[in-house]
């Protein structure tokens, strides 16, 4: 049997459906252990709230869960989870309702396995049970239903009405709106303004709320509150103190070796989009995204995170350009030829290195070192 023959037994399309559904469970699980463990930085984070000295950013969601624990009963633990569950599993069920009668490449796989794309994921764990989840989940309806021709004017208003209520939620949702305007670009082939303007105010207004109006997230009394609430936190968002931008300062070495990581993913979508249709566009256009994500990456230390929503976005945004297929289970046919062995390069350097969310920008502590290295190590401290 000869290589090509091989390679036309691997089944793109099955692989990705396979991917989809263990990153979801992988999310899911972790999610309810850093609730049930009452992590201060996922849990926390749910739990900011307008109790605790009014108005602030973020405080809707604790509010809105405190509203829900009054009425029925159930601990806030529980409550914060099935909301999570909803949105997560909303996310990746509209992302494979996306790719479903989509032609998929061994190139696009190579983008679900990047470091910062699903595997990052499985290689910090921290990831999971975010509040960009939301905005992951409103994207992937929103280019659904965009990609099949059927994002009506009601659609896009309760898009729109989502993203104006996830700015109470996490203000990140700010910085990633340029990727609902490229999207309608991409699908239309035209600037269309005045569409986009409803995007742009719909989290512009709570910006300026939020600017003028925003408390701090703990104005002392939320810790209590929490604690006849039935959550005891002992770390997270609650207890943050630290002047982040001196912290990247005092750990520049560090913060350094993001940019190797950055290279890498730069390198990586700059050979993926060689191979796309209406490459310079595309490309001017996402540049545009960065640019105006970048006061996160002065503001606040989670410069993996912000790397990760991004390539997160992209994957979802490239899905819509993929040719449609009336068949689900589509294979293409791989041949061994200069594109499959530098796309099998970068997936085998993806599996290899891990972004963190906020530290070391680049260690070689990526999937093959924690399915292969790390469990020995474990077994070699309990002999």
């Amino acid at each position: 049997m000869n290589r090509n023959k091989i390679l036309s037994f691997l089944n793109i399309k099955v692989f990705i459906y396979v991917l989809i559904v263990a990153t979801a469970l992988f999310a899911l699980t972790f999610t309810y252990l850093h609730n049930a463990k009452s992590d201060g930085y996922i849990l926390g984070d749910w739990l900011i709230n307008y109790q605790d000295g009014g108005f602030k950013r973020r405080g809707l969601s604790g509010s809105f869960f405190f509203l829900l624990q009054d009425l029925t009963g159930i601990k806030l633990n529980l409550l914060v989870y099935f909301f999570q569950v909803m949105i997560i599993a909303g996310f990746f069920y509209f992302y494979f309702k996306l790719i479903q009668y989509k032609k998929t490449t061994f190139l696009y796989l190579s983008l679900l396995l990047s470091s910062i794309g699903f595997i990052g994921l499985f290689n910090c764990v921290d990831y999971v049970g975010k509040k960009e989840f939301i905005v992951f989940f409103l994207f992937a309806y929103f280019v659904y239903y965009l990609n099949k021709n059927s994002l009506s004017k009601s659609k896009e208003y309760w898009v729109c009405l989502g993203l104006f209520v996830a700015m109470f939620f996490h203000e990140i949702t700010l910085f990633f709106i340029p990727y609902f305007l490229i999207a309608l670009y991409l699908k239309t082939g035209k600037f269309e303004f005045k569409r986009y303007f409803k995007y742009l105010i719909a989290v512009f207004i709570p910006t300026v709320f939020m600017a003028l109006l925003g408390k701090e997230i703990n104005e002392g009394q939320s810790l209590q509150i929490l604690q006849d609430r039935g959550v005891i936190l002992t770390k997270g968002i609650f207890f943050w103190n630290i002047d982040e931008r001196q912290y990247i300062k005092d750990h520049i070495q560090e913060y350094r070796l993001y940019l190797v990581s950055f290279l890498i993913s730069l390198f990586h979508l700059g050979f993926y989009l060689k191979y796309q249709t209406d490459k310079k566009m595309t490309s001017i256009l996402l540049l545009g995204a960065f640019l105006f994500s970048l006061p996160l990456f002065y503001l606040a230390i989670d410069w993996g995170r912000w790397m990760y929503i991004h390539m997160i976005f992209m994957i979802v945004l490239f899905a819509m350009q993929l040719k449609d297929s009336r068949d689900t289970t589509i294979l293409e046919v791989l041949k061994f030829e200069k594109k499959f062995y530098i796309t099998l390069f970068i997936i085998i350097l993806s599996l290899l290195y891990r972004v963190e969310m906020s530290g070391r920008g680049f260690t070689f502590e990526g999937f093959f070192y924690r399915i292969f290295i790390a469990p020995l190590e474990l077994l070699n401290k309990m002999v």
